[in-house]
């Protein structure tokens, strides 16, 4: 009888000191977050008074009407925490994305994927809202035009708020300057949508395009074993449908595809160009940057699917930008197509990257009147961003 009221007193003081931490950790996120909060009202609006504005058509599709250069800049992996643990780290990452935006002066800044990084041991949280909240009132301060598309982390399956439930934040009418769709429910993933840049003739000349390219699968639920899902192929049909549509208007439009997890082709191309000798092949062409993963160097999906072939095969699609993989930085050309790592941003995901400083910056993509378009990677630690805190010390390897 003695040992069961001691078990249960256990068991009792046991629960009651779960539950005492978890209410003092809410309440310190909760005091954090509102600094964190604080600490964006500080920030400018980005000085551009010639900026492109886009404009909603009746399908709530974005437009882009010009006929100079279209400024895009391209950033990925984030990796706001939202929580106790990554709360300086937090502030590093808000404090390096305000710099590069306020400097280039974008008429759209994409990010592609991983804004969030709710991963409890790292952050000391499960709320990705958090982390997505405070993005969202970042770029609405910065304000310029902005959009993002999932990545594996954003949604955790531990996480708070599903992928529809971040979605609806992402394209909350209330949002002045953030152009997300969540697009069609007949089609996989959350965020399929495109963004329209139009001619003043009203003739498309670039067409953006936003893939929502999942999370984990397989049963990796967790993702600890690295098991990454592919786009689906009613995603695939979708790609289709809206780059024939743009053709039947412009059968030379030109189009930009952006999402998270790299293609296998990613990996395809990477693969032929080591058995080459690090040599260009017939297929693989080397147009920039550094490999900084380790073998096997791209985290791509687990199995095989065909939008690459259908973007050989419609011809529109010059470039597909990916993040996912921090440290690599590079672009291939891969058949004809730009296979592009952006620069992450990422302070908080990967053991020491803080201290790291090759693979932090950003792309600056430039989109032409014709609709073709330039590629340009900046590295954060440059003196043209001047942040309003100071830049912490980093080492490089490839300087």
């Amino acid at each position: 009888m003695k040992t069961k009221n001691i078990l249960k007193k256990i068991l009792i003081v046991f629960a009651v000191v779960i539950v005492g931490v978890t209410v003092v950790t809410a309440v310190v996120n909760t005091v954090l977050f509102k600094l964190n909060l604080n600490r964006i009202e500080e920030y400018s609006p980005v000085n551009n008074p010639d900026a492109i504005i886009p404009v909603a058509d009746d399908n709530g599709e974005y437009t882009f009407t010009t006929d100079r250069e279209l400024k895009i800049l391209t950033l990925t992996d984030i990796h706001i925490g939202g929580g106790w643990m990554s709360f300086k780290k937090d502030r590093m990452a808000i404090n390096t994305v305000a710099a590069m935006v306020t400097a280039e002066k974008p008429d759209l800044v994409v990010i592609t994927g991983d804004i969030a990084y709710p991963v409890p041991f790292q952050s000391g949280t499960f709320n990705n809202k958090t982390s997505a909240t405070l993005a969202i009132r970042l770029f609405e301060k910065l304000g310029v035009p902005w959009t993002v598309t999932f990545g594996n982390h954003d949604t955790e399956s531990y996480s708070y708020f599903s992928r529809e439930k971040i979605g609806d934040l992402y394209s909350d009418p209330a949002l002045e300057k953030c152009l997300f769709s969540k697009g069609p429910d007949s089609v996989d993933g959350v965020g399929n949508y495109v963004i329209h840049v139009k001619n003043s003739t009203g003739i498309p000349v670039q067409e953006l395009v936003f893939i929502d390219s999942h999370s984990y699968t397989d049963g990796d639920i967790f993702g600890i074993f690295w098991k990454y899902d592919n786009v689906h192929q009613n995603q695939v049909d979708w790609y289709e449908s809206k780059i024939k549509d743009a053709q039947k208007l412009n059968p030379d439009v030109k189009s930009l595809l952006f999402m998270h997890i790299p293609l296998v082709e990613h990996r395809d191309a990477y693969n032929e160009y080591l058995a080459n000798g690090n040599k260009d092949t017939e297929n693989v062409k080397w147009i920039w940057g550094e490999m900084g993963e380790k073998d096997p160097y791209v985290y791509c999906g687990m199995h095989e699917d065909n939008l690459f072939e259908k973007i050989v095969e419609l011809g529109s699609t010059k470039a597909v930008f990916v993040g996912h993989d921090h440290l690599n930085n590079m672009v291939l050309n891969y058949k004809g197509v730009d296979l592009t790592y952006n620069y992450s941003v990422d302070y908080l995901a990967y053991i020491g990257i803080s201290e790291k400083g090759d693979q932090r910056g950003c792309t600056v993509v430039t989109v032409n009147p014709d609709g073709t378009y330039e590629q340009v990677h900046e590295n954060y630690y440059q003196d043209k961003y001047q942040p309003l805190y100071p830049k912490e010390n980093v080492t490089f390897v490839n300087k």
